[in-house]
């Protein structure tokens, strides 16, 4: 097995620009419409939680915010991030429309400065994560759940065409940090609850529709 997670920390001068680069990316694709997401939790989400008791939860790269106003709706105390301010604009709406309260965090992963905030659950759907050599954003994930808790990423299924397609467009996902990656890098301190491919059941008009899912828990 792989070392103990490394302590969080705050982001390099080397990588602030990057982080502002990808912050500046979303906002305008962002804006390019009035909402990019279904709006609806992801299923994945849904699934992996049946049965688990309400707690702390932290969603990373909240989005539009969906799931995170469902987990509040559910009974979870979220926190939840994102580089994209008009997203969070978005989620903030959504959030007092549905009558839950959320905390909005305007971050990314290694820069929320999350300290020693320890989550029940940390949820990751379709992340982008830049891999790095000390799979640093892989132990900053691990390092955010509290004993007893559950860490759940989850991403799309690339074949060769979509990986094309994806370069294509200037996103090379072996780039970016996939659950595969995540495991890796889990201890004696884990046990995995569900590590497997989930079709999806999303409109026609959507691209992906085969995931890969990864549950892990903490030991208590």
């Amino acid at each position: 097995m792989i070392d103990q997670p490394e302590p969080r920390r705050d982001m390099s001068s080397e990588e602030r620009p990057g982080a502002i680069a990808a912050a500046d990316a979303w906002n305008e694709r962002y804006a390019r419409t009035s909402q990019l997401w279904s709006g609806e939790p992801n299923a994945s989400l849904v699934a992996e939680l049946e049965g688990l008791a309400p707690g702390r939860a932290l969603d990373v790269g909240c989005g539009e915010g969906a799931d995170a106003i469902w987990l509040a709706g559910q009974g979870w105390q979220v926190s939840a991030l994102d580089v994209s301010e008009v997203a969070l604009d978005r989620a903030r709406a959504a959030a007092r429309r549905a009558g839950v309260d959320v905390e909005w965090i305007h971050a990314g992963l290694l820069e929320a400065s999350l300290g020693d905030r320890l989550f029940d659950l940390v949820s990751v759907q379709y992340p982008v994560l830049l891999r790095t050599p000390s799979n640093t954003a892989e132990h900053a994930l691990l390092a955010s759940v509290a004993p007893g808790g559950h860490l759940l990423v989850v991403h799309h299924v690339l074949d060769d065409r979509r990986i094309a397609q994806a370069k294509a467009g200037g996103f090379d996902p072996a780039d970016h940090v996939w659950p595969a990656d995540v495991a890796r890098v889990l201890d004696d301190d884990w046990t995995v609850e569900f590590e497997a491919g989930r079709t999806r059941n999303v409109s026609a008009r959507a691209h992906h529709h085969h995931d890969v899912v990864l549950h892990v828990q903490r030991r208590a």
